[in-house]
């Protein structure tokens, strides 16, 4: 039995072990294993978003035992404390581990550079803790500010002072900067008492962008009110105060530390050749330089691809290029095949500043492609949905839609709140009833023409070729045929085609088919007709009552009272059914017996119950 054992499940990770188990699960004689101390996986790059109270805390995480769901990985909830790399054994809090093959991705930590008063009196942004606590401890200061009357300590306890114009301390005060706006609401206080700073001792913000991309970041943060501070040395950070090298100190009692990070505290021990702030120093194939079985990945790894001066990057999409190196290499080693030398292509980095702003510098060889506001966002979001569609599938990618967009509050996304808008269920009740009542009593007109001669057909427009003659069947349909509204002709001639294919003969008369077809389109008017009035299956039922309007529009016998069932279709769509409706009851024991299912738990193929939804 071979032993492959990762250390951590942070994106690295996660991605190695799924790509690993994809390839093996057919051998028995290998045994795959994750480590963690956790026992979910956190979203790092959404942090911001929980600390500013953005999206609910359980937005960001994803328990491990359902991402590995159906699939051969053993998921350890453990604390490693020490590995014994001569001996492949790994010794933690509650047991000790064997391994055959190891990838080290246990990510990283804050690091301080030395700073006094830092670990003590700030706070940090880099576990899910850490944004939890942050969320409270920044309502704890509006909510002591609204009562205290020493105008100096109130104004300490309304300063706010993020450490670091990187990538974490720009999201977090772009979305501390509008959370600002509630929280002055809630606690009765002028926003104009509220000082937000942000400081490096770097001459710019995001200083790995270039100054065109840089410079618009940073006068979206002077527009947003906020005051940045650069080329300024951080001394020290007291309970009650930061202070500077060079000009005045700032007092306030939240000062939040996102100035770098360096390796884990497994890796500040770890007997491996290290470099760049406990970064494992690998080979080319991403493999340790001191043990050829022991792998690394993500933010773990220091080193510099061919060509280039400076080692890869600790950002997300390293983590998913390196997953796919190591999951390769290790495999080629069990089969005795060839590595593959890691050759990572990055395409630049996405940066949001709140919900609404954000800048984004995309790379494609030699071309550099700058983006900001609405076109940056919406690269970033997507290449969200593509991470979390290798995580965990639908159900992380539908949440992550839900509090994003459609579950947004004060307008914090980037398309604003128009599509987080939302009326109570009940009161699309009578459009509901109505429209299935229209439906139905149309089937219930129709369904004693079509039981006495099925072989009349009154729903299907004649063919061009029946109309040159009355004694076709379709004449009854002409009639309808000239009052119809006007359907554009490149759909009016798909739909001749079609129609000419599966329901005329050559002498224009009808086929079977067409009967078969007229019948059951009036026994779906029925069906469609009670599901919606009893509030059962609404969002099917609605569906397809969208498309049989369509269906009547693109044929050319649709009045215009046709426009008025497509739009009633579309409004009822989502959750008409769920108030006064069957789907109250029904759909949520569909929904537990469908979670039931070793399939849908594998594919991620359920969504969970959202708080409004």
């Amino acid at each position: 039995m071979k032993r492959i054992v990762v250390l951590g499940g942070g994106y690295g990770g996660i991605l190695t072990a799924k790509k690993l188990e994809k390839q093996l699960r057919k051998r028995d004689d290998v045994q795959i294993s994750l480590i963690d101390k956790n026992t979910y996986h956190t979203m790092l790059t959404e942090l911001h978003e929980v600390a500013c109270e953005r999206v609910p805390e359980d937005a960001i995480r994803i328990n491990l035992e359902r991402i590995f769901n159906q699939r051969k990985v053993d998921v350890i909830h453990d604390k490693v404390t020490k590995v014994d790399y001569d001996n492949q054994q790994i010794i933690g809090t509650v047991g000790n581990y064997e391994y055959d093959y190891l990838v080290i991705a246990s990510g990283s930590k804050p690091t301080f550079f030395g700073t006094p008063g830092v670990q003590e009196h700030g706070l940090t942004l880099w576990t899910y803790e850490d944004a939890v606590m942050i969320k409270d401890h920044i309502r704890e200061q509006f909510q002591a500010a609204s009562i205290e009357l020493d105008p100096a300590k109130r104004a300490a306890l309304l300063t706010f002072v993020i450490i670091g114009c990187g990538f974490t301390g720009i999201e977090m005060v772009g979305e501390l900067a509008e959370w600002k706006d509630r929280l002055c609401r809630t606690f009765s206080i002028a926003e104009s008492d509220v000082k937000i700073h942000v400081a490096d001792m770097l001459p710019k913000v995001l200083p790995i962008f270039d100054d065109k991309v840089s410079d618009k970041a940073h006068k979206y943060l002077l527009k947003q009110n906020i005051d940045v501070i650069l080329g300024a040395k951080i001394v020290e950070v007291t309970e009650n105060e930061v202070r500077f090298d060079g000009r005045d100190n700032i007092p306030t009692y939240t000062a939040i530390w996102a100035a770098g990070i360096e390796g884990s505290d497994i890796m500040a021990s770890a007997s491996l050749q290290k470099q760049g702030r406990n970064r494992v120093h690998t080979n080319k194939y991403l493999q340790s330089l001191d043990h050829d079985n022991v792998f690394a990945v993500g933010d773990n790894i220091f080193y510099i691809p061919e060509g280039e001066e400076r080692p890869v990057p600790q950002m997300v999409e390293n983590a998913e290029h390196s997953s796919d190196t190591v999951a390769h290499n290790i495999l080629a080693v069990l089969n005795n095949q060839e590595m593959v030398e890691y050759k990572p292509e990055f395409h630049g980095a996405m940066v949001c500043i709140g919900g609404r702003y954000g800048v984004a510098q995309l790379e494609f060889g030699d071309r550099k492609i700058h983006l900001s506001g609405f076109f940056a966002m919406f690269v970033k979001h997507f290449i969200n949905i593509v991470y979390f569609l290798q995580v965990a599938g639908l159900n992380k990618v539908w949440t992550y839609l839900l509090h994003e967009i459609f579950h947004i509050e004060d307008r914090r996304s980037f398309v604003g709140g128009f599509f987080s808008k939302r009326s109570p269920n009940f009161l699309l009740v009578p459009l509901r009833v109505f429209l299935g009542l229209k439906w139905l009593l149309s089937g219930l007109d129709k369904l004693p023409q079509v039981m006495s001669d099925p072989s009349n057909i009154f729903l299907i427009p004649m063919s061009e070729l029946a109309a040159t003659t009355s004694a076709s069947p379709a004449g009854e349909a002409a009639a309808e045929w000239g009052s119809a509204l006007p359907v554009p002709g490149f759909l009016q001639s798909i739909t001749n085609w079609f129609m000419d294919l599966l329901f005329y003969n050559a002498d224009g008369s009808f086929t079977g088919l067409a009967s078969v077809f007229q019948t059951m389109m009036v026994l779906a008017e029925i069906v469609i007709g009670i599901l919606l009035i009893v509030g059962l299956f609404t969002f099917v039922a609605s569906a397809v009552s969208l498309a049989m309007s369509g269906m009547i529009y693109v044929s050319g016998m649709a009045t215009s009272e046709m426009i008025w069932f497509m739009v009633a279709s579309v409004a009822t769509l989502f959750g008409s059914g769920s108030t006064f409706g069957l789907d109250y009851w029904v759909i949520p024991w569909l929904k537990k017996q469908w979670r039931k299912l070793g399939f849908v738990q594998k594919w991620y193929l359920f969504t969970d119950r959202v708080k409004g939804w």
